[in-house]
């Protein structure tokens, strides 16, 4: 999703992915994560749909579930916050990926070229 007023300058497509995905702020030694809804994910970062916003330029640590099985733990940056309010545009955050390894990169990108599913169902 991009934000209102706002051009998208993305480098690589999105795709609507409706993923749980497991967020902590980066450095916060609390086993548990915060659970929030995946909008759209791409191989340089997502749209988390959310009313618990964090700031922009703050780190965060990300489980996503991919379609490959295991999950991606990735690292990434708010970009950018909607605050939502009744337009087009949910509440929520963009968030750009930080430093994913190559290993990582292929199996997103191969977990991205896959059908999606619908959530809880493993694929074959």
């Amino acid at each position: 999703m991009t934000p209102p007023g706002r051009c998208d300058t993305r480098r690589f497509p999105r795709r609507d992915a409706l993923l749980p995905v497991v967020v902590r702020a980066a450095g916060n030694r609390v086993a548990a994560g915060i659970r929030l809804n995946m909008a759209d994910l791409s191989e340089s970062g997502a749209f988390l749909q959310s009313n618990l916003l964090f700031e922009v330029g703050e780190a965060l640590s990300l489980e996503i579930p991919l379609t490959t099985g295991e999950p991606l733990a990735a690292r990434g940056r708010v970009a950018w916050v909607a605050r939502g309010g009744g337009g087009k545009m949910p509440a929520g955050m963009g968030i750009e990926f930080e430093k994913l390894s190559p290993q990582d990169r292929r199996r997103l990108t191969q977990s991205l070229r896959r059908p999606a599913q619908p959530a809880g169902r493993k694929s074959a």
